[in-house]
């Protein structure tokens, strides 16, 4: 196990290979923030980017958005659940999906899945984020 902060830690056995871009767990302890699938749309529910990289970071700063709401940063994110509908535009996006996340997100790599779906209920979604963070208690 590594600190991830004083109240977040990195769960990994030691004779694991080191995830890269993720954590295989995290435990924390605080108070829960879920925050339910976000989109690459604006927060008046227009998308400015048709790219998938460009709605990935439009996504992830509609989650910081709410997250803020609850008084919470990125370093308090413990789960991201992505559902992408285009593996192949995924993989060919991997550079400008590294920008945007580490833009948004910084360093902080939480424990994360991500899944193929057929399709999203929002024709010009290419991707659905939801979050779980935990915001350490104030002493």
């Amino acid at each position: 196990m590594s600190a991830v902060s004083s109240v977040h830690e990195e769960l990994h056995p030691a004779n694991w290979a080191k995830p890269i871009g993720y954590a295989n767990g995290i435990a924390a302890t605080g108070r829960l923030v879920f925050i339910g699938g976000q989109i690459g749309w604006t927060g008046d529910q227009r998308f400015e980017a048709k790219d998938l990289a460009g709605q990935i970071r439009q996504t992830l700063a509609n989650i910081l958005a709410v997250l803020s709401e609850a008084g919470g940063r990125p370093e308090h994110i413990t789960r991201l659940t992505w559902y992408i509908v285009d593996k192949k535009e995924y993989l060919a996006s991997l550079r400008e999906i590294g920008a945007a996340y580490r833009e948004m997100m910084g360093k902080h790599f939480p424990a994360m899945a991500m899944v193929q779906v057929v399709a999203l209920i929002e024709d010009d979604a290419r991707v659905e984020i939801e979050a779980t963070a935990v915001i350490p208690e104030q002493n």
